[in-house]
């Protein structure tokens, strides 16, 4: 066989096994897309109705594109630093630090509704005391449980006013009391409202005194927010060395790059500068983890 032939030869096999690759690639990429695309999708509508319950009426598509667009952000940021076409690994290590940090970057929406969610049960607990009095005072003027509650959503506050409402309209539209209480408690997620609302049912069923139920609540969730808030002042200190560690190594690594490109620039795309990052990063998040374990205490 002649090299004219053989080099013929090489060439489609070396094109064959290309399209091949290209081929696989394809597939791959696609079908990840696919399953992304459905992912996101399915997330952002679960994330759009738990910002319904929050009564804040974000559209599932406009939480998707906010999470695709951090994610792209995330993505080039990690990955920009660390593009060498001459050092390969510096790139693979770039394409998997943006993709983890991408991927962080696409739920960040459902973690920011967990934040406000725990923010609001946190506020609807403070006021949940306050109107516990306003309706035990309520039932002492002679008025039934139904004007209690009308009594805290015409004077109190949101969030408790807008979720003692719902409930009301539930109740007005057919549904029974018991049920939207456990509506109620079930939207909310406060382990003092579903300590007021076993109280109410138990009551309703036994013919209690609702009043003085209400004023025993009342005082233990308001010894349990002291205690709370003093547990909250002695792990202050615990908590900021946790923050601290974690900021640390990212602030002086992101400083010490902006002041010194050229010398952190080579480090992050050397085998041995992506070795020390992640060992770093091992590290960061045991520590953080240990501290939080520490600090963490339940009332």
């Amino acid at each position: 066989m002649n090299p004219a032939m053989l080099e013929t030869l090489r060439w489609g096999a070396t094109l064959l096994a290309a399209a091949a690759f290209a081929g696989c690639a394809y597939t791959i990429i696609r079908s990840l897309g696919a399953g992304a695309t459905a992912y996101t999708e399915s997330m952002s509508e679960e994330t759009a109705r738990r910002f319904e319950d929050l009564f804040l009426f974000v559209p599932a598509k406009r939480i998707a594109d906010i999470g695709r667009a951090a994610a792209v952000a995330v993505f080039l940021f990690c990955f920009i630093p660390l593009f060498d076409y001459q050092k390969p690994v510096s790139t693979a290590a770039g394409v998997i630090l943006g993709a983890c940090f991408g991927a962080l970057a696409l739920v960040a929406p459902y973690r920011l509704v967990d934040l406000l969610r725990n923010r609001r049960r946190q506020l609807f607990n403070v006021q949940l005391v306050e109107a516990l009095g306003s309706m035990s005072n309520a039932l002492r003027a002679g008025f039934s449980i139904n004007q209690a509650f009308e009594t805290v959503v015409q004077n109190g506050e949101k969030p408790i006013a807008q979720e003692f409402g719902v409930m009301l309209q539930q109740m007005r539209v057919g549904m029974s009391f018991y049920d939207a209480l456990q509506s109620l408690d079930k939207r909310v997620g406060s382990d003092d409202l579903t300590l007021v609302v076993t109280a109410i049912d138990i009551a309703r069923r036994t013919g209690g005194n609702l009043t003085e139920i209400f004023d025993k609540i009342s005082e233990t969730i308001r010894e349990r927010m002291r205690i709370e808030r003093r547990v909250m002042t002695l792990t202050a200190q615990g908590r900021l060395q946790g923050m601290i560690v974690a900021c640390m190594p990212v602030v002086l690594g992101a400083a010490m790059t902006f002041i010194k490109p050229e010398m952190m620039l080579p480090f992050f795309r050397s085998a041995d500068g992506m070795i020390a990052i992640g060992v770093t990063l091992v590290l960061i998040t045991v520590g953080w983890l240990c501290i939080r374990r520490i600090i963490r205490i339940d009332v």
